[in-house]
């Protein structure tokens, strides 16, 4: 075996069988920004055998700050690429893959199923449902992290755990981003290495398991917390799902939920163009029989929206996050 696994096969947590394992695994990580990079730096070092990286976005200036897998030369690129490109040239012996695309319901499945586990680096909320709920029917892992300001959280859900939604069955009212309220790059760097660490956990089995825990870190008082999550139970009755726009039907009813001003042009050409808290306010009525699907760019405004529709008697809905 080379002596670059050799600091990691002599703990006795690993061994050779151990690194063996992980040389087997085919790991598939969403989002190669702030916590992605670490969580691939280090995943890569260790030797992990395949790693598929999930990205649609390009490297900007504004991401060196705390995406330091990235140059000056890649700005403009592709960051599944750009990622690809560097992680080689630390670790040839890795198989990696870059899917330069954005995580949808419509790729979710195919990707998760030619994986041994997947990671949530991607710090969106729509994101985050649909890997859960497709891990949760594969029965594959899924490590899931946030960062933002000076806190942070990772989790390992599903394959035998509880999935996210279990856990956190109502998504929030409202969310901030990093472009609004900020992080250092050390908070996504600290939490995007737990999230690796969490990774290899699982897939080396050691125990106490991993799986259906949360580790939270306090960046501003350095207070680390957490919790298990083992015993929890599933929501009841159908989750609302995260749908792909190609999946729209022309039976159903379709709610943009954006102003004009934010999406002058909706990808869905029937789409209504009603606001959240006009429907919050039930200013606007439906009939009850057909799908609603409900749209906005993160997915935040479009399940507020169900949530009200669900108090005025409507049960069937589908949401569309279309993404920045």
């Amino acid at each position: 075996m080379s002596d670059r696994y050799s600091r990691q096969v002599v703990l006795p947590e690993v061994g050779a069988a151990g690194q063996a394992k992980l040389g087997a695994a085919s790991v598939l990580v969403v989002g190669a920004g702030g916590l992605g990079c670490p969580v691939l730096q280090y995943l890569c070092a260790a030797g992990i055998g395949r790693i598929v990286i999930v990205d649609h976005d390009r490297v900007e200036e504004s991401n060196l700050h705390r995406q330091p897998l990235y140059r000056m030369s890649d700005l403009g690129l592709p960051k599944a690429r750009a990622a690809q490109a560097a992680l080689l040239k630390m670790n040839p012996a890795v198989r990696i893959d870059a899917v330069a695309e954005r995580l949808a319901p419509s790729n979710a499945a195919r990707l998760i199923e030619d994986a041994d586990l997947a990671i949530d680096a991607a710090d969106s909320f729509a994101v985050t449902y649909v890997l859960s709920d497709e891990c949760q029917r594969a029965g594959k892992p899924l490590v899931s992290a946030s960062a933002l300001g000076l806190s942070g959280y990772v989790g390992a859900f599903c394959g035998g755990a509880p999935s996210y939604r279990a856990v956190f069955p109502e998504m929030p009212g409202q969310a901030g981003s990093c472009a609004e309220a900020g992080v250092l790059g050390t908070v996504v760097g600290v939490i995007g290495s737990l999230q690796a660490h969490m990774t290899l956990a699982v897939l080396l089995g050691l125990e106490p398991a991993a799986l259906g825990r949360i580790v939270t870190i306090d960046f501003r008082t350095l207070r680390i917390g957490g919790f298990s999550f083992a015993g929890a139970s599933e929501p009841a009755g159908t989750a609302i799902p995260f749908i792909s726009a190609s999946d729209v039907s022309g039976a159903d009813i379709v709610i943009d939920l954006r102003s004009l001003e934010e999406a002058p042009i909706s990808p869905i050409a029937a789409a209504l163009r009603i606001g959240v808290e006009q429907v919050e306010r039930g200013e606007a009525r439906f009939p009850t029989e057909p799908r609603i699907v409900l749209c906005c760019r993160t997915g935040l405004r479009a399940w507020r929206a169900a949530r009200a529709l669900q108090r005025q008697g409507h049960s069937h809905f589908a949401l569309v996050a279309f993404g920045a």
